[in-house]
Order: structure tokens, then C-alpha cells, then sequence
């Protein structure tokens, strides 16, 4: 087992951790983001190798439904890819921890003929290309950021 899983699944250790003395029989119910979904199915798979009477059980239903569902205790954990919001956690039963558990990337993928050189995209350049305020590849806001890069005045393709 590689280093990130074995520092990982200590911190679930510790998160739930079940005395052995009561380890027995004990189930675990989470539901929300299907995102975190293969890594907790790896994960809890190898807690359970562990100890065999802890079973953690994941529905990948959707932030929404998983925040439904901590919100009113039908379930143990949930995972939601935002934290959820002040008026979220106030009309949850109960007070509601949130940890961290996985992190995940976008990453835009693009074709420029001609261009063999990574292109450099801050946030607000990539969200004005997605909301069509930036139409083509040697708009300004591009061109200032990739110094030295010829780009060519053709339209963005959003896919």
C-alpha cells in the first residue's frame, strides 16, 4: 500500500474509530458526492481489511442528497464537493463537522494550431472564456499572459 493511502486511511482510523471492544457488527452509513466515490471504495475497503467489524457503507448519490441526508441524521457522514453554507449548517440537526477528505482538479484541455507551448490561464480568464466574454485566442487577456506566444485570431471552441 502506497504512503498517501496507508497517511490517509490513518486519519479515517482515527475519525472512526471503533474500540476493538465494540467492534463487532458496527455499520457506517454515508451518502453525497459522487466524486470522492472510488477513493472511499478503496478506502473503506481497506479499513474494513483492518478491522473486519467496521463496515462503512457509501451511496454516491449527489452532494445535494448527501447533505439532505447529514442534515437530517439519516446517515452517519456526508460528502458534499462545497462546504456547506452557514444557512445549511444552522437548520441541520445537530452540529455538523466539517473535514476535508479529497481534492480534485479541472484542468482545461485545448488545441491551438500552431501553438506548441503550454498556455498560462488564471481563473477569471478561463470563467470569461466559458461565459463567452472571451471568443478568441489572441484576445488580450490570453496574449498578456503567455508573453512570446503567437496566437492566432481564431475563434475559442468551448466543448
Amino acid at each position: 500500500m502506497n504512503h498517501w493511502l496507508r497517511a490517509v486511511l490513518a486519519m479515517c482510523v482515527a475519525m472512526f474509530a471503533v474500540p476493538a471492544a465494540f467492534a463487532q457488527d458496527v455499520t457506517l452509513t454515508g451518502a453525497g458526492a459522487s466524486f470522492p466515490y472510488p477513493f472511499y471504495s478503496k478506502l473503506f475497503s481497506e479499513y474494513n481489511k483492518m478491522r473486519p467489524g467496521v463496515k462503512i457503507n457509501y451511496s454516491s448519490v449527489g452532494s445535494g442528497a448527501g447533505i439532505k441526508q447529514i442534515s437530517d441524521k439519516s446517515i452517519d457522514f456526508g460528502a458534499s464537493d462545497a462546504p456547506m453554507s452557514d444557512a445549511q449548517l444552522k437548520s441541520a440537526q445537530g452540529e455538523l463537522l466539517h473535514i476535508p477528505m479529497t481534492l480534485g482538479a479541472v484542468v482545461p484541455i485545448y488545441n491551438v494550431p500552431g501553438v506548441n507551448k503550454p498556455l498560462v490561464f488564471s481563473g477569471s480568464v478561463l470563467a470569461d472564456v466559458f461565459r463567452g466574454k472571451i471568443t478568441a485566442w489572441n484576445d488580450p487577456a490570453i496574449v498578456s499572459m503567455n508573453p512570446g506566444v503567437k496566437l492566432p485570431d481564431a475563434g475559442i471552441t468551448v466543448v
